[in-house]
């Protein structure tokens, strides 16, 4: 079994920095790199792109609402044709930089509210993803499971690499849930890696209602700016590894 393991990074500001992204960048097959809107500034950024690609780590947009202080994780009420042009000019943003280091942009996501938005709206997906597509039709979507991103994709001749997002619970459909509510940032590594596990196993996931789904994704999401996060890292691919599987870039897995 081959699935790529993957974070978001980059996700400091100016002096500031939020998690361990040199220690990720050994352990990480592809990374999901902020594009300066929800965090992240054009010297993390170009900082971020070197180091992955030195490493041989994908390169991709983290793209979110323009907003630093609630790190895109407040829901901004903005027009979908003004968020369609926000997209584009993040990808843009990274696309740019990558280009300037010799590097090659493989794939983009959503971050935060944004994410959990386009995720839940297949109205939105579907001018979203159609900004994608104009920008780059060669670009992996990344995205936890996600009927309307999904469908916006097929529309629009993208790929999506469905992610498993390990510390964080979903509910029947696959959607996040809110993380207002207790538990739904999953903070406990035991817990992780059994649902890692589980998910390795027998493709399923236990939902924040206590119901299995099924999921097959191609890539285990951890979150760069969690407390731990490169220790849980590697435990997770650790778990990988040893139920045989490899873990491989999302670019080489849908090549």
């Amino acid at each position: 079994m081959d699935i790529d393991l993957n974070a978001d990074i980059g996700e400091g500001y100016g002096p500031w920095q939020m998690g361990d992204d040199e220690g990720l960048l050994e352990v990480l097959s592809s990374a999901n790199i902020a594009c300066g809107f929800h965090a992240g500034d054009p010297v993390i950024m170009q900082r971020t792109v070197q180091q992955a690609g030195a490493r041989g780590v994908d390169i991709g947009a983290h793209v979110g609402f323009p907003d630093r202080q609630g790190f895109g994780r407040r829901v901004m009420q903005i027009d979908a044709q003004e968020l369609a042009a926000m997209v584009t000019y993040q990808l843009g943003a990274l696309a740019g930089i990558a280009r300037a280091a010799d590097r090659h942009m493989t794939h983009m996501s959503f971050h935060g509210a944004l994410g959990n938005l386009v995720a839940a709206d297949a109205a939105l997906a579907a001018v979203l993803v159609r900004a994608v597509a104009a920008f780059d039709p060669t670009l992996i979507v990344s995205s936890s499971s996600s009927a309307a991103i999904e469908g916006a994709a097929a529309d629009h001749g993208l790929r999506v690499a469905t992610t498993f997002l390990a510390d964080r619970a979903c509910d029947e459909q696959g959607l996040l849930i809110p993380r207002k509510l207790p538990r739904s940032v999953i903070h406990d590594e035991a817990e992780v890696l059994e649902r890692v596990r589980r998910l390795l196993a027998d493709g399923t996931v236990l939902t924040y209602a206590g119901t299995l789904i099924p999921m097959r994704p191609r890539s285990i999401l951890v979150h760069g700016d969690t407390p731990g996060a490169l220790a849980l890292a590697r435990a997770v691919r650790r778990e990988v590894e040893a139920a045989g599987g490899r873990v491989v870039p999302i670019s080489k897995q849908l090549a």
